[in-house]
């Protein structure tokens, strides 16, 4: 009950005052009233022998009234009138405090709906309760269901609580903060004896931090005195980690869906690096697409294109001397060298045929004719590096036919497949067989040398005209010699004149004088 004094009821400005005075006029007593304290309120004291009769509120003594017998009547008066005044002062209390404790929770509200962040929330929450139930320290504990332990995403105000000896009590927090209760305690001695709190706490409340009858954690605040914390504190700290509890589950069930998304994105970025490499973007993007999702089965693009064939000669006797591993190894190491010079200039690896290589250079010629000088000088390099460790040499011979190719998916509903359709393909990989029979590493078709952007970059020798297998019409060879080695390509350099001028004879079918120059080279 609040306190009223005695002096506020009877004061001459109150109204009271006249009810007193006309009540001691009818009674024809003489009385007068004092508070607590002695001090006259009201009459005149007599020196005459005298009664007293006290004034009490909530079992307390707030003031006497003295004279005769009368003045018990304005005694018992003045009690009833005092306690209907404590009751109207603490209803008035009550509707401030409950207003002011609405203008708290709606505040925080607002502060909650702007962010979505755990451990902002958590902060916030305890800044709050820590300024309205006016504590010394607190903590925001909360129970992690997948890590099996506690977790403290904010501290605030005086170091009063050890984090680390908190973490290290789990089951003493599960039976008081983490219990579901909300109450509080000042028989705290267990949780000095743990090292929880300092020495200096008096007392504690906490209110259950609730979600859907799951209990996600407390509100746990320290106070330096034995009554620090009242029934209205924990009211309204309840209140505060209600709230607190659906925004840090909604901020938890967020990050989680971002968390999702993001490894969803990952899995798909995986997902789509991993299919790049079995078919190239560049064959993709030839189709007019995007990204390997937005190809369908039928789709297909028709280009000027220069194919590559590259292949590993006498693989076969090479092979027999190699285990089955030795020989992936072997083709791994050898395609792993060429393809990154592909790639390097603008081209891009259709198939892996075992120990054979198809590129595609859609954008020029020159790209893989530079490219198939580079692979040249790539496999002298390995040779040394196989001739330290005492392997065999190799040799690659490598051809190239410029024309018209049909890039397309090809399949079923079920299974599709990038494919290329052309003759370009087959006389590519014709004019790499030649590679043997002419005993050189490198030959072109004279279309793709007609596509040369820079033909005098190149060391060329011209060797005249074949009949693929399989082909009716002719087709002119070009050899280009700027990969061979040192000896061979001064040696070429050399005697070009003199095959140039042979090549001729032989192409009027001057073969005596062809022949001669050509033994004489």
């Amino acid at each position: 009950m609040a306190k009223v004094a005695l002096k506020h009821i009877i004061g001459s400005k109150k109204e009271l005052y006249k009810v007193v005075t006309a009540l001691i006029s009818q009674l024809n007593t003489t009385v007068w009233i004092e508070d607590e304290t002695g001090k006259l309120l009201y009459g005149e004291k007599k020196d005459t022998n005298h009664s007293s009769y006290p004034v009490i509120l909530d079992e307390e003594i707030v003031g006497h009234v003295k004279g005769d017998e009368s003045g018990e009547i304005i005694a018992s008066l003045l009690t009833q009138i005092i306690f209907k005044e404590a009751e109207k002062k603490n209803l008035g209390s009550e509707v401030l405090n409950l207003y002011q404790e609405i203008n708290v929770i709606f505040n925080f509200t607002e502060t909650l709906t702007q962010t979505i962040e755990p451990d902002i929330i958590a902060r916030l929450t305890l800044e709050q309760a820590i300024h309205s139930v006016n504590s010394q320290s607190g903590v925001i504990v909360l129970w992690d269901d997948e890590t099996k332990e506690l977790q403290i995403p904010s501290a605030a105000g005086e170091p009063l609580f050890d984090k680390e000896k908190i973490g290290g009590n789990a089951a003493l927090l599960l039976k008081i903060g983490l219990s579901g209760q909300s109450e509080i305690m000042t028989d705290i001695a267990i949780l000095k004896e743990k090292g929880i709190i300092d020495e200096s706490v008096q007392s504690i409340v906490y209110a259950a931090m609730k979600v859907k009858h799951r209990i996600m954690g407390a509100i746990i605040l320290a106070g330096k005195s034995t009554e620090q914390f009242s029934a209205g504190h924990l009211k309204l700290l309840v209140t505060l980690a209600l709230q607190s509890s659906a925004a840090i589950e909604s901020a938890l069930l967020f990050e989680k869906n971002i968390r999702e998304v993001r490894e969803r994105e990952e899995a798909v970025l995986r997902l789509h690096e991993a299919t790049k490499k079995f078919v190239p973007n560049e064959f993709i993007r030839s189709l007019g697409k995007d990204a390997l999702t937005d190809v369908k089965l039928g789709d297909l693009a028709e280009k000027i294109v220069t194919v590559l064939f590259t292949d590993i000669r006498d693989f076969t006797s090479l092979s027999e001397k190699m285990t089955p591993e030795e020989n992936f190894r072997f083709v791994s190491s050898f395609n792993a060298r060429l393809g990154p010079i592909i790639r390097s200039h603008n081209g891009f690896i259709n198939q892996y045929l075992g120990d054979s290589i198809m590129a595609i250079f859609p954008a020029n010629a020159n790209d893989a004719l530079t490219a198939a000088i580079d692979m040249q000088r790539a496999v002298h390099t390995l040779n040394k590096e196989r001739a330290e460790s005492g392997l065999t040499p190799i040799k690659a011979g490598i051809g190239m036919h410029t024309g018209s190719l049909i890039m397309g998916i090809t399949g079923d509903e079920h299974r599709l497949d990038a494919c290329t359709i052309s003759d370009t393909v087959n006389t590519a990989a014709r004019i790499e067989s030649l590679t043997k029979y002419y005993k050189s590493p490198l030959l072109l078709s004279q279309e793709t040398f007609q596509e040369i952007n820079t033909p005098h970059d190149f060391h060329i020798r011209h060797l005249g005209a074949v009949r693929l297998k399989g082909k009716n019409k002719l087709l002119n060879i070009i050899e280009c010699f700027d990969g061979t080695d040192e000896k061979d390509f001064n040696n070429k350099i050399k005697t070009l004149a003199d095959f140039t001028e042979a090549m001729n004879y032989y192409n009027d079918q001057q073969f005596e004088k062809a022949i001669h120059l050509f033994k004489m080279l």
